[in-house]
């Protein structure tokens, strides 16, 4: 079919990794663009020799210079094609998740063939963030279609809230704003706080004020899995955040202790212990390196089971060294506060953090701490957060459960 989009000629790299199933075209993989534009307009991207690669949102504002929509060329961008691709997405969570799908992730980004949307279901409010200046300009066409896309399946949906406070949006030339999104048939005076229930627990998701989009979702079936181990143990969750690790585990727990640096997340935990009726919970508002480094110099162990779920150590590729050692740090003194037989989660949600890495950073952990790991799991990011191979920055979560030997 004929084309009508502004061309893009990207270089040989450029192709090599829209072949190898990538999305994005850096700024220096462009060689030239021919037609006019503006930014956030959909171009179609061509080798060297002139071969169609793609179509995606061109923003010369943004290192990535065009995000691909779609390597379909007879795909045509209406809203029909937005309709589409929003039912695509909640077919998938239907089927991977089923009855959890009232609190899970519903657009991941590139993973969905949406080019830096985020969108979470909070029971009856969808928050979702927009980081993609195309997508922002036809926002619009996919809120309305997700809407009507869950209200036909008999869901509750009575707001969207926008976080689109993060940076990265002056990055892409937008501004920075959060609130709720103003359409028919939807609120707009509601409180900022919703209660969800995951794993049998309910919580207090604060959408408006919290981090990120107000939870994280993408850990649910880990904190499931480390409730039957935990049985009968003294559990230390270091970074807390809301208490999600630490109420799965007090379930089965003799007692729990959990730690966060945040005095606002952790009486959020508590409110959120107190919503379930928990009480062998002990929350500390604390720095967790200066916890577990005091801990180790008093040589205690008054923990059997240490969970770690520490936020992302490094941002960018460049400093990831540095990650490295913190990750080194904390993990090396939990297995020096356990005692023999006892278990190890942990994690990295760090996509530059990659699990051979992550893997080498515990292993030589294990040989200072003089200690082996016996594997129990390996674990990744819920299947609501799906990893599209070829794109390496869905594949960001790495959770290991570990018995110390």
């Amino acid at each position: 079919m004929d084309r009508t989009y502004p061309k893009v000629t990207v270089t040989k790299k450029g192709e090599r990794f829209i072949r190898g199933g990538h999305i994005w075209v850096f700024a220096d993989e462009v060689t030239h663009i021919d037609g006019a534009y503006e930014n956030g307009d959909i171009v179609d991207v061509y080798t060297l020799k002139g071969r169609y690669l793609g179509s995606g949102y061109l923003n010369d504002h943004s290192k990535i210079r065009v995000r691909i929509l779609s390597k379909n060329a007879n795909d045509r961008f209406d809203e029909a094609f937005y309709r589409r691709r929003v039912g695509y997405a909640v077919d998938y969570r239907a089927a991977v998740m089923g009855e959890d799908m009232d609190a899970c992730r519903l657009i991941f980004g590139e993973a969905d063939s949406f080019p830096g949307l985020t969108v979470d279901r909070f029971g009856p409010v969808l928050v979702a963030q927009v980081l993609s200046l195309g997508t922002e300009r036809v926002k619009d066409i996919i809120f309305r279609a997700l809407v009507d896309t869950l209200r036909q399946r008999g869901c509750t949906i009575d707001a969207i809230y926008e976080r689109n406070d993060a940076a990265m949006r002056t990055l892409e030339g937008m501004e920075q704003y959060k609130g709720f999104y103003p359409m028919n048939g939807l609120r707009t005076d509601l409180s900022g706080e919703v209660e969800i229930t995951e794993n049998g627990i309910r919580y207090l998701v604060d959408y408006a004020n919290g981090q990120k989009t107000g939870y994280f979702l993408d850990q649910k079936y880990n904190r499931l899995a480390l409730r039957r181990i935990a049985a009968g143990r003294r559990v230390l969750d270091c970074f807390t955040h809301t208490g999600a690790f630490a109420l799965n585990v007090a379930l089965t727990a003799d007692r729990v202790t959990a730690v966060d640096i945040s005095d606002t997340a952790i009486r959020q935990a508590r409110r959120n212990a107190a919503l379930n009726g928990i009480a062998n919970i002990d929350f500390v508002t604390e720095n967790v390196f200066e916890l577990l480094t005091r801990m180790d110099r008093e040589k205690r162990h008054d923990y059997d089971m240490i969970i770690l779920d520490p936020p992302a150590f490094t941002k960018s590729r460049t400093a990831t060294e540095a990650a490295a050692r913190g990750y080194k740090e904390i993990n090396l003194k939990a297995m020096r506060l356990l005692p023999r037989g006892g278990y190890l989660a942990t994690c990295s949600c760090s996509h530059f953090m990659s699990d051979e890495r992550f893997r080498r950073m515990l292993l030589s952990a294990a040989a200072d701490a003089g200690v082996a790991l016996r594997q129990i799991a390996c674990r990744q990011q819920c299947a609501d957060h799906p990893i599209l191979w070829g794109v390496d920055e869905t594949d960001y979560l790495k959770f290991y459960i570990f018995q110390v030997v």
